[in-house]
């Protein structure tokens, strides 16, 4: 039995193991269902750009060029940052050139110099919107007599160069040292003439604050200069008595005489303790030798003491010639064992020679360490003078710092005010100007091309936004993996959209018992048994037959909501079973919307509330069909029924129920919507399946899943889902590749609508 929570896509055996990242078949399929919307509003906003194009004013921008020479030398900034290392940050003295170029100061030197406020745009640009809005809103001037009021000068000024800054662009050209001047106005030789002026304006704003800089850095440096002379004098004076005074004399190099030597001793001492060392294993090295009273064993001297190499030759002459007699006469042989006499001699006199070098060695032992004895005695008696000193030499080189301070700056100081003195007598500007800017041609604002772009960009975006919204707010049943995925059912398959059913006629006299003839959706499957809608109900029926092999099943077919087309889905279900033979009985157990007794018996007189109330037998209450031969139990509302809940879940009902059970194959049960009502509950213990039915594109699927979910154990009976109402066309757009409806125009040679 199929129930909510026992099938999801990932028990199906056959599903992709990896999942890909991006959804591509999913995102085709939006960009299918969306793209007209995009398209609409894409084109919307490029006639937007177009309209704006054509009525735009056109715009001139003409462009100035200005170098910063950083090599010329700034005395006021030098002060300002008066360091030794010399070192300035270029980027914020680029950046302060161009805030500088954007400043009032030069914008209204401009305005003075081109005569800006007698020209109409910007005398009448400067007061026109702002003046128009503040008139607006002060109501003391909407009834009060106009009065004609001279503008003041200062302000028209101001107004000006506001207009002026606004119109302007100054950027730097990468990292350069050249600032773009730019200018932009209605008028092309007006946007030239503004930004050569800006250009040279800057250009003489810079000379004078150089020239007034300079002059106010040479008065403070004539003052300062005076004062460190005298402060370098009397430091210099103060060293030289402290030396006098405690009688540190100073060695050529600038140090004193005493740390001089005690520096020679080190070195001397350190050279001292090297050939002790050397000695002492020179003299252990001969004397392990002779202890060991190994023949083999060398040291330096002994290769070069003829005495030993002759020795040792005669030694190994012997010992050779011993070796071969041995071998060959024995080792006790009279002349073996006078040559072996021969070699111990030999030998003995090696070591005595050893014994003469290694006397040797002793003395040059005795001598360095004499002499390393020597040098430490005389340090340590240097190294006590030195310490003595100590003291005074750190306020000696406290007053040697001043001294040298005061010198050094008294020379810089000396070198700035000559550059002062010649930059005073010449100012130099480090600016100028290498391309003057010219009269524009063409416009450069707006640009067709940008214009028209961002048009489509924006459009495409907010297309995009649209269309996203639009496909995040459809939440509705689209596909079957969609049903698989919420509500964990089996998917039986879909009915397509049929025109609507044609108003029945009353059966004619003399046949009261027959369901009324129609031709619309209630009778879809008689007209057309190949069609994709009769597949549908036969998946319906294998489902059913799955879930309860046998005679007498009840089935009850329910939706979520009023309108989804339960009642047509009822009725084509139980005519399929009934075109196959199976002996059905379709009862319309809606008794607050009975739509199945509107198509099929709305001329009957009495029907289901008889037999549940009244007990009256069933068979006098049925409505056949001659087709199909369809029983079908009509309930005629003749009036509210408050208690219909009770009705459907009573002993009356069960016992109805298996008295159609003993002479039905199916009970078709046609129930109330299980959102409004809590009738379909009710009657759940009597049922032995279901069918949900879902309206395609319109039942929300959070509603449906809380349906589902909410009624647990009625829909443990359900056989599966049927999405009802489908648009054939539309759901092509929600195809994914390798689903049921991927293949459904492949499906088509097998349906006949």
């Amino acid at each position: 039995m199929l129930s909510p929570g026992k099938f999801s896509s990932s028990d199906n055996p056959w599903t992709d193991a990896g999942q890909e990242l991006v959804d591509f078949d999913r995102l085709f399929a939006v960009f299918r269902r969306q793209w007209r919307l995009v398209a609409v509003v894409v084109l919307a906003f490029f006639l937007f750009g177009l309209a704006y194009r054509i009525t735009a004013v056109p715009m001139y921008t003409a462009t100035a060029s200005v170098l910063i020479d950083n090599g010329a030398a700034d005395v006021a900034n030098q002060l300002s940052t008066l360091n030794m290392s010399g070192i300035v940050d270029d980027e914020p003295t680029v950046l302060s050139q161009v805030e500088v170029l954007k400043s009032d100061t030069i914008a209204l030197a401009v305005v003075d110099n081109l005569k800006l406020t007698e020209n109409p745009y910007f005398a009448g640009s400067s007061a026109s919107l702002k003046s128009l809005i503040r008139s607006f809103l002060n109501t003391k001037n909407w009834f009060a007599d106009a009065e004609v009021t001279t503008p003041d000068p200062q302000q028209v000024r101001e107004n000006a160069a506001a207009a002026l800054q606004a119109g302007m662009e100054v950027q730097r050209i990468g990292r350069t040292y050249v600032l773009q001047i730019s200018y932009t106005s209605p008028s092309p030789d007006l946007a030239s003439a503004i930004a050569n002026g800006i250009s040279n304006a800057y250009l003489l704003d810079k000379l004078n604050s150089k020239y007034d800089a300079t002059k106010r850095a040479s008065d403070w440096l004539q003052q300062r200069i005076e004062e460190l002379r005298q402060n370098a004098l009397d430091s210099d004076l103060a060293v030289q008595k402290f030396r006098a005074q405690n009688g540190l004399i100073a060695s050529g190099t600038g140090g004193l005489v005493s740390d001089q030597q005690l520096s020679q001793l080190n070195s001397v001492m350190i050279e001292a303790q090297a050939d002790t060392a050397k000695a002492q294993a020179k003299y252990d090295r001969v004397q392990s030798i002779i202890a060991s009273g190994q023949t083999d064993a060398i040291v330096a001297d002994a290769l070069d003491s003829s005495t030993i190499t002759d020795l040792r030759g005669k030694y190994l002459v012997a010992s050779k010639l011993q070796a071969e007699i041995a071998s060959r006469l024995g080792p006790n042989h009279e002349r073996a064992v006078r040559l072996r006499a021969e070699m111990a001699e030999y030998e003995r006199l090696m070591f005595g020679e050893l014994q003469r070098i290694a006397e040797s060695y002793k003395s040059e032992l005795d001598v360095a360490k004499a002499r390393e004895r020597s040098l430490v005695e005389s340090v340590a008696a240097s190294t006590g003078i030195a310490a003595a000193a100590g003291e005074t030499q750190v306020q000696l080189r406290e007053l040697e710092r001043t001294r040298d301070t005061y010198r050094t700056l008294y020379e810089s100081f000396m070198t700035r005010l000559q550059e002062a003195t010649q930059q005073q007598t010449f100012p130099v500007s480090n600016a100028r100007v290498i391309s003057p800017a010219t009269i524009p041609n063409r416009p450069s604002a707006p640009k067709t091309t940008i214009v028209l772009a961002i048009a489509v960009l924006l459009g495409g975006m907010v297309g995009v936004g649209l269309a996203s919204v639009r496909e995040f707010r459809d939440r509705f049943f689209r596909t079957g993996d969609q049903v698989r995925e919420e509500l964990k059912l089996e998917y039986l398959g879909i009915a397509p959209a049929v025109a609507a059913e044609r108003k029945p006629a009353t059966p004619p006299s003399g046949m009261r018992d027959r369901v009324t003839a129609s031709g619309g959706v209630t009778s879809y499957v008689v007209n057309h048994p190949l069609s994709v809608f009769a597949e549908t109900m036969r998946s319906g029926k294998l489902a059913v037959d799955i879930e309860k092999p046998g005679r007498g099943c009840v089935i009850g077919v329910v939706s979520s909501l009023p309108g989804e087309g339960k009642s047509s889905i009822a009725c084509n279900f139980a005519q399929l079973l009934a075109m196959q033979g199976a002996r059905t009985l379709l009862i319309d157990g809606d008794l607050r919307n009975p739509g199945a007794t509107r198509y099929l018996g709305a001329h009957a007189k009495e029907g289901f509330l008889e037999a549940v109330l009244e007990s009256k037998p069933l068979g006098d209450l049925l409505l056949f069909d001659d087709k199909t031969k369809l029983a079908f139990l009509p309930a005629v509302i003749k009036r509210r029924v408050p208690n219909s809940a009770e009705l459907l879940g009573s002993h009356a009902m069960r016992t109805l129920l298996d008295t159609a059970q003993k002479h039905f194959d199916y009970v078709i049960v046609d129930l109330p919507p299980l959102g409004p009502v809590v009738d379909a509950r009710a009657i759940g213990p009597l049922l032995d399946s279901l069918i949900l039915v879902v309206e395609w594109g319109k039942t929300s699927r959070k509603v449906v899943r809380s349906t589902v979910f909410n009624n647990g154990d009625l829909f443990e009976k359900c056989a599966g889902v049927v999405l009802n109402k489908v648009d054939a066309k539309k759901m092509r757009l929600y195809r994914s590749y390798g689903s049921s409806e991927y293949y459904f125009s492949r499906y088509a040679s097998y349906y006949h609508e």
